[in-house]
């Protein structure tokens, strides 16, 4: 019985570590890319073999063998933590926060990002929340055309609007009380995933480039031409990032809020990349890490609904926001204009280069689903 229970103990660690050291493979394979979301419940299904080590030990008495599995419990659970622990508050800021004075005014800015899910039809509720969040910015994301039919109030309230109605998931609009000076809806990998491309003229603080995304989640099932199953990997997601990152570094003299939902979570090495070569910054990174999928279920949830801003803005507050029958929680960010802290850092060659792979690949892998 007890060696029974020592080979369980190292077939569950052994497969823990091969979990965590997946996402290290350079691959789009959605089954690969997919062990990046959920490093803090894999961090807490180490209790169990730790528990089952101890009890182990305590039968048979302490011996190497426990101890090693013991390291081992431990640079996972380490190796899982150094992804996490950046979106807690024992790390530091990358967007400043606001030094609010009571006595003065001050110029703020607020955005409303949230997938309202087409499947879902408590459009009411939605606009009723909306109401009561009041955002200046308001970015929806799987509007279909009941969803943009329920929505009709908010053009009361709203004088700008941009974006495309779409079924399937696919639709994306954004609602502003500001002045659009520039707008349109870009397909930067695929002819079915529209991205919102704005430029908002903010009183006080100029003109703000503001981008709305919502790429192909990796594992989204799919029927292919042959009526067939098919999974969807992670490169056109990664491209489609990549094309962002690029169009904020062409343009690094401009604000930037760059949202959506990115199928993608916060720690990923893609993410990370779409950050350096864009030097924008998440206002999460040292405070919280308000995950926001799945929002019916609070031990299986990941940080996939971002928002980004370039140097130059503060934050007053950032929060989740119950998006009643969704399965997504809303990200709400209050943002104010700051002193630039710092020039923009060149991306290094072999980040260009991976970046540019990830394009290409993306491309190829779009064509083929598109054409299906």
């Amino acid at each position: 019985m007890l060696t029974l229970l020592l080979w369980i103990i190292r077939l569950l660690l052994l497969l823990m570590v091969v979990v965590a050291l997946l996402p290290l493979i350079p691959s789009g394979q959605w089954w690969i890319r997919l062990w990046d979301f959920p490093r803090l419940q894999l961090t807490s299904a180490l209790v169990l073999p730790a528990l089952l080590l101890g009890v182990h030990a305590w039968l048979k008495r302490p011996r190497k063998e426990h101890a090693v599995w013991g390291v081992v419990i431990l640079l996972i659970a380490g190796w899982h933590l150094t992804h996490i622990l950046p979106f807690t508050s024992v790390w530091s800021t990358e967007v400043p926060t606001a030094e609010v004075e009571p006595d003065e005014g001050q110029i703020t800015l607020k955005v409303l990002t949230a997938n309202v899910d087409y499947k879902n039809d408590q459009y009411a509720e939605v606009v009723a929340m909306v109401q009561r969040e009041d955002p200046d910015l308001l970015l929806l994301i799987e509007v279909n055309n009941a969803w943009a039919e329920g929505l009709a109030p908010l053009d009361e309230e709203y004088a700008h609007r941009i974006g495309e109605v779409r079924d399937e998931g696919l639709g994306i609009m954004l609602w502003s009380r500001i002045p659009l000076l520039e707008q349109g809806v870009e397909y930067l990998v695929s002819d079915r995933r529209p991205s919102i491309f704005a430029t908002i003229d903010v009183p006080d603080i100029g003109p703000v480039r503001f981008v709305g995304a919502h790429p192909v989640p990796p594992g989204l099932q799919e029927r292919t031409v042959s009526n067939e199953d098919e999974r969807r990997d992670s490169r056109e997601r990664d491209a489609e990032l990549m094309l962002i990152a690029r169009h904020v570094e062409k343009d690094p003299d401009n604000r930037w809020i760059v949202t959506g939902d990115f199928n993608d979570v916060a720690w990923s090495d893609t993410t990370k990349l779409f950050a350096d070569l864009s030097d924008l910054k998440d206002p999460r990174r040292g405070r919280r890490l308000l995950s926001t999928y799945h929002a019916e279920y609070p031990w299986w949830r990941y940080p996939i609904d971002h928002l980004f801003v370039s140097d130059g803005f503060h934050l007053i507050d950032i929060d989740r926001v119950k998006v009643q029958g969704s399965d997504h929680f809303g990200l709400s960010t209050t943002l104010t204009v700051g002193r630039k802290d710092h020039g923009k850092p060149e991306a290094s060659a072999e980040e260009e280069q991976e970046a540019e792979e990830m394009v290409e690949e993306g491309a190829e892998d779009a064509a083929e689903h598109d054409d299906g």
